[in-house]
């Protein structure tokens, strides 16, 4: 859709709606393990979200994927992970996977992580090695795509 913003948290909205769906229509397994299995990773995955959030305020550069970047962060969180807040969105949805139950829904966490990969991931390191060359380059030998 023309002028619909592709943002990642928009994404997992809708993985979030398919695995609501599947374990809807499929149904699934219903236990308090899953359920505090499912809110601590939720809860896990919204506090990690934070921490990059707060260096990309810190730096003063965008944290919208698909704007140029003006700073290459290698701090923080962008230590351990170039993607650190894809990974806390993929958290997320592993947790409400989890949560409803549905085994089948395990797809779902798969194709969310294909989707941030090419429409996010690669364009963005792409635009870093385009913005930043050796320094980039650098960062991305010395620091894992995920974890």
């Amino acid at each position: 859709m023309k002028g619909f913003p592709d943002l990642p948290p928009l994404w997992l909205v809708l993985f979030l709606v398919l695995n609501w769906a599947l374990a809807t229509a499929l149904g699934g397994w219903d236990s308090a393990l899953l359920r505090g299995l499912s809110w601590g990773l939720i809860t896990l995955g919204l506090a990690l979200i934070g921490w990059p959030a707060f260096w990309f305020w810190r730096r003063k550069t965008t944290i919208e994927p698909h704007h140029a970047p003006g700073v290459l962060i290698v701090e923080g969180p962008f230590r351990l992970s170039r993607n650190p807040i894809y990974v806390a969105l993929l958290i997320i949805l592993l947790g409400a996977v989890i949560g409803r139950g549905q085994p089948l829904s395990l797809i779902l966490v798969g194709l969310f992580y294909w989707v941030l990969l090419a429409r996010f991931v690669r364009p963005e390191e792409a635009a870093l090695r385009q913005a930043f060359g050796p320094a980039a380059e650098r960062y991305f030998a010395k620091t894992r795509r995920w974890l």
